[in-house]
C-alpha cells in the first residue's frame, strides 16, 4: 500500500499559486544590496538528492511542465529555510520583496556549489510568493496570528512532535496537516487561499512542532518529502574498489578459481540430495529414490518425480483437474493411499530454482486450518532429457472452488449441476477467507500479500469449510510498508485500482479482491458479468451493487437462491445477508484510506463492530456520460502551464515522461468524483481523514482532469478488451508511454 509526504502537498500547492517570474524580477539582480535575514549554509549540509537537477541543460525546454522534478525539489530544499525562519522569528514569510530577492540569490549561489545551473532559480521560484502579505490564508503573518486562529494547540502538536522517519507516526502527521488545512480555509471562508493554509501548516510542522527540527531525516522526507541520498552507499563502493586494486592479482586468479570450483561442487551435491530424480537414478541409489524425502522443520516433502507420475497415472488427461493460477493441477493417489493434488508449475515470476525453493519455504510455513496446507514440492533438474520442471503437492480439497458451486458448469463430467450454495455455507466461506487473509496479514512476520484472492482460488474441503489457495503469487512485505512491483500480478475484475494502475501493493489490495469475492458469493454474479448486451457498461460487480446500495435497494443484490419465500425467514435473515453485502462494498473501495483492514471487515461481517456508513463513490464505468461519438481520451490544455493544485500534493505518482492525447474532459467530468479519484490514487492509507468531505468544490481542475486521463487511457482499454472477449492471460501490457511510480 505504502507514505505520504508532505512536501508534494507543499510543491504542487505553492506552485500553483504563482506563475514563473520574467528577467526583470529575476533573483539575480546585482543592483540590490538588501542582505538576507535566513541562513542557507543547510544547503551543503544536508544530503539532499541532486540527481534531478543536475540535467538540467538537457530538458531546459521543459523546465516549464509542472512535473519537472528539478524545480518539486528546489522547492522542498528552500521550504526548510522557511521552517527554520518561522521558529526563530515566529513570521512565515519574508518582510519585503527586496529581501526575498536577496534570500533567492543566496540559494542559487548555494546551488552553484554544487555546479548546478545558474537558471534554476530564476526558472522555479518567484520572490513574490515569498512575501508576506494579510491576502493570505485567515490574514496570518506570524505565530501570534495563527494561534489566534487556531487556539494554542492544534492536532499537528501531538500527531508531527516524534521521529517522523517512522512510516505510522508520519501518515499520522500527514493526516493531522490535512484537518488543520481544513480548520484554516473553514476560519478563513475563502477556498481559494488553500494553498497558503497548506503552505502554513507545512512550515507550523516542520518549524514548531517537530521535536528534531527542520533539518531532521525524518522532517525532510515525511513533511518536506525531499529525496535523500545515501552517502555510505558510493563510500563503500570507492573503499571496496581500492580494497580489491590492492590486493596480489595471483591471490585474486586463485580465490576465483577457488570460489567458482567450490560452488559447482556444491551446486551439485545439492542437486543430487534436493532435485533431480534424473540426478538420484544410479543403482546405488534405486533403493531410496522411490522414498519421498522429509525437509528438516517445515513437514513438507521432496517428492521424486517418479513418485508424481505414479499417483497421477503419468499426468494423464482423466486425472487433469484444471488450470491454476500458474501451472496445471492433477488428482493424484500416493502410495500411502492419501489423495492429493498435484501442479506443475508452467508460468511464475521465478527466475530460477533458488528463488522457487525460497516460495516453497515461505509457503511450508504457513499453517492455518483456512489455508490449503502444501505438502511437498518437486524439482527436475534441467540438465536431463526432461528439462527443468517444477511441482507442488498440496492436500486434495474433495469440493472443488467456490467459483464451480456459484456458476456450475455442465460441461465437468458429470453432467449435473451443483446445488446452489446455502446460506450457511455462504456465510462460512467468507468467514473462512476473512480468518485465513488475516492470518497472513497478521499472524506472520514479515506480512505476506497473496495478491490473486478470487473464487477460483478459494477451495473446499469435504466439510465444505473455505481454504485459500494458489500461493504462487504470494509477496512478502517489509513491516510497515507497501510494496511496489513493476509487475502487476492478478486476476481482472478483483484487482485493486492503485495496484492495477502503479504497482502499489498493501495488505489493503488484498481487502479490495476479497471485497468482490464477498459480492461474488451474496449476489451469485462474477466479478466481471459480461452478458448485459455485449455492453462494457455495468460490467463490475462493484458498481452494480453500488448502484442498487445507493437506491436503498440492497435486497435486491442477494442471489435468488437466497431469496426462496420457503427458508428465507427462518434460514436466511435477510439484515445479516445486507451486511455481508455492505462490508463487501466497503472492502471495495476504490479510494484505498475507506476500506477497512481485513481484521477489521471480519470484526463487521461477525457483527462485533458496527458497518460504518458507505462513503460515496466515483461514477461508475458504465455511466453515459462516459460514452460518447469515439473512444478518443486526453487532457485539458490547461494543463500545458505550470498549474499545481492542492490535490496535487497528496501522495501522486510522480509522471517523469507522460504522452497525453488532446480531449474534452467536461462531458465526463464530476468534481466529487474528480476528487474521489484524486483521493483514491494518491492519498494512501490515512485513519480518519475527513479534508475530502469540507472540500467538496474544487476550483482548479486541470490536476483532476489529468489523474482521470491517466485512469481512463488504461481502465477503458482493459474493459473493451475484455468485453470483446479476449482472453488475456498475462497481466495487461497499458502501454510504455507511461513510467509510473511514487514519491
Amino acid at each position: 500500500m505504502k507514505s505520504l509526504h508532505l512536501l508534494q502537498i507543499v510543491s504542487l500547492l505553492s506552485l500553483s499559486a504563482f506563475s514563473f517570474i520574467t528577467s526583470a524580477t529575476s533573483p539575480s539582480s546585482k543592483n540590490d544590496s538588501t542582505t538576507c535575514p535566513i541562513d542557507l549554509n543547510y544547503v551543503l549540509r544536508i544530503p539532499w538528492n541532486k540527481t534531478s537537477c543536475e540535467n538540467y541543460e538537457a530538458n531546459s525546454t521543459n523546465i516549464r511542465n509542472n512535473k519537472n522534478p528539478c524545480c518539486l525539489s528546489l522547492l522542498s530544499l528552500y521550504g526548510v529555510a522557511f521552517a527554520q525562519h518561522l521558529k526563530e522569528t515566529t513570521f512565515f514569510r519574508l518582510p519585503n520583496l527586496p529581501t526575498s530577492v536577496s534570500c533567492l540569490r543566496d540559494f542559487q549561489t548555494k546551488l552553484s556549489a554544487f555546479s548546478l545551473s545558474d537558471k534554476l532559480v530564476s526558472y522555479c521560484l518567484d520572490p513574490f510568493h515569498f512575501v508576506t502579505s494579510r491576502n493570505k490564508c485567515a490574514s496570518i503573518e506570524s505565530l501570534q496570528d495563527w494561534k489566534s486562529k487556531l487556539g494554542g494547540s492544534t492536532q499537528l502538536d501531538s500527531s508531527c512532535k516524534s521521529d517522523l522517519t517512522d512510516l505510522s507516526a508520519c501518515d499520522s502527521c500527514v493526516a493531522a496537516g490535512f484537518k488543520v488545512q481544513s480548520q484554516l480555509i473553514a476560519v478563513d471562508g475563502n477556498t481559494s487561499h488553500a494553498t497558503d493554509c497548506f503552505y502554513f501548516t507545512i512550515l507550523y510542522a516542520a518549524g514548531i512542532v517537530n521535536e528534531f527540527g527542520p533539518e531532521s531525516n525524518g522532517a525532510l522526507s515525511c513533511i518536506f518529502g525531499l529525496s535523500l541520498m545515501s552517502p555510505m552507499k558510493s563510500s563503500n563502493k570507492r573503499h571496496s574498489a581500492l580494497v580489491f586494486g590492492l590486493t596480489g592479482a595471483g591471490v585474486a586468479i586463485f580465490v576465483m578459481f577457488a570460489l567458482l570450483g567450490l560452488y559447482f561442487w556444491w551446486d551439485k551435491k545439492l542437486r543430487k540430495r534436493f532435485y533431480g530424480s534424473g540426478l538420484d537414478s544410479s543403482s546405488s541409489l534405486e533403493g531410496q529414490s522411490s522414498r519421498p524425502k522429509l525437509r528438516p522443520n517445515t513437514g513438507s516433502i521432496w517428492f521424486k518425480i517418479q513418485d508424481l507420475e505414479r499417483a497421477t497415472d503419468k499426468f494423464s488427461q482423466k486425472n487433469f483437474i484444471g488450470r491454476g493460477g500458474f501451472g496445471l493441477v492433477y488428482k493424484g493417489i500416493l502410495q500411502d493411499g492419501t489423495t492429493v493434488a498435484v501442479k506443475k508449475v508452467i508460468e511464475s515470476d521465478f527466475q530460477g530454482d533458488a528463488e522457487f525453493c525460497n516460495e516453497v519455504e515461505i509457503i511450508s510455513n504457513l499453517k492455518h486450518r483456512n489455508l490449503v496446507p502444501l505438502r511437498g514440492c518437486c524439482v527436475v533438474d534441467g540438465d536431463n532429457e526432461r528439462g527443468s520442471e517444477r511441482y507442488l503437492v498440496y492436500d486434495y480439497m474433495p469440493n472443488g472452488n467456490v467459483d464451480d458451486h456459484l456458476f456450475p458448469s455442465f460441461n465437468d463430467g458429470s453432467g449435473v449441476a451443483k446445488r446452489p450454495l446455502t446460506w450457511p455455507q455462504r456465510k462460512n466461506i467468507i468467514l473462512d477467507v476473512a480468518k485465513g487473509l488475516a492470518y497472513l496479514h497478521y499472524g506472520v512476520k514479515p506480512a505476506i500479500y497473496h495478491r490473486d484472492i478470487k473464487a477460483t482460488n478459494i477451495l473446499l474441503d469435504a466439510d465444505m469449510r473455505a481454504r485459500v489457495a494458489d500461493f504462487g503469487l504470494a509477496k512478502q512485505s517489509r513491516e510497515g510498508q507497501s510494496h511496489l512491483t513493476t509487475r502487476v500480478a492478478g486476476t481482472h475484475g478483483y484487482l485493486a485500482p492503485e495496484y492495477a494502475l502503479y504497482g502499489q501493493l498493501t495488505e489493503k489490495s488484498d481487502v479490495y479482491s476479497f471485497g468482490v469475492v464477498i459480492l461474488e458469493i451474496m449476489c451469485g454474479r462474477k466479478a466481471l458479468d459480461l452478458s448485459t448486451s455485449g455492453s462494457p457498461r455495468a460490467c463490475l460487480i462493484t458498481d452494480w451493487v453500488w448502484s442498487l446500495v445507493k437506491a436503498g435497494k440492497v435486497w435486491q443484490a442477494l442471489d435468488p437462491s437466497l431469496l426462496k419465500e420457503d427458508d428465507f425467514l427462518s434460514l436466511n435473515p435477510k439484515a445479516i445477508m445486507e451486511r455481508f453485502v455492505l462490508v463487501g462494498i466497503l472492502c471495495a473501495h476504490v479510494m484505498v484510506a475507506l476500506r477497512p483492514t481485513i481484521s477489521d471487515a471480519l470484526k463487521m461481517l461477525e457483527g462485533d463492530i458496527e458497518v460504518p456508513p458507505l462513503p460515496d463513490r466515483p461514477m461508475p464505468l458504465g455511466h453515459p456520460s462516459f460514452y460518447g461519438d469515439d473512444s478518443t481520451f486526453g487532457i485539458s490544455p490547461a494543463l500545458s502551464g505550470l498549474q499545481l493544485h492542492t490535490g496535487d500534493m497528496l501522495r501522486r505518482p510522480r509522471v517523469d515522461s507522460v504522452l497525453v492525447q488532446k480531449m474534452d474532459c467536461s462531458r465526463f467530468l464530476n468534481e466529487e468524483a474528480a476528487f474521489c479519484l484524486v483521493l483514491a490514487w494518491g492519498i494512501g492509507e490515512s485513519n480518519g481523514l475527513q479534508w475530502g468531505v469540507t472540500t467538496s468544490k474544487c476550483k482548479d481542475l486541470d490536476l483532476l482532469l489529468f489523474l482521470l486521463q491517466l485512469y481512463w487511457r488504461r481502465m477503458v482499454k482493459f474493459v473493451f478488451l475484455l468485453c470483446d472477449g479476449l482472453r488475456v492471460k498475462k497481466p495487461m501490457n497499458f502501454g510504455t508511454e507511461s513510467k509510473l511510480d511514487l514519491l
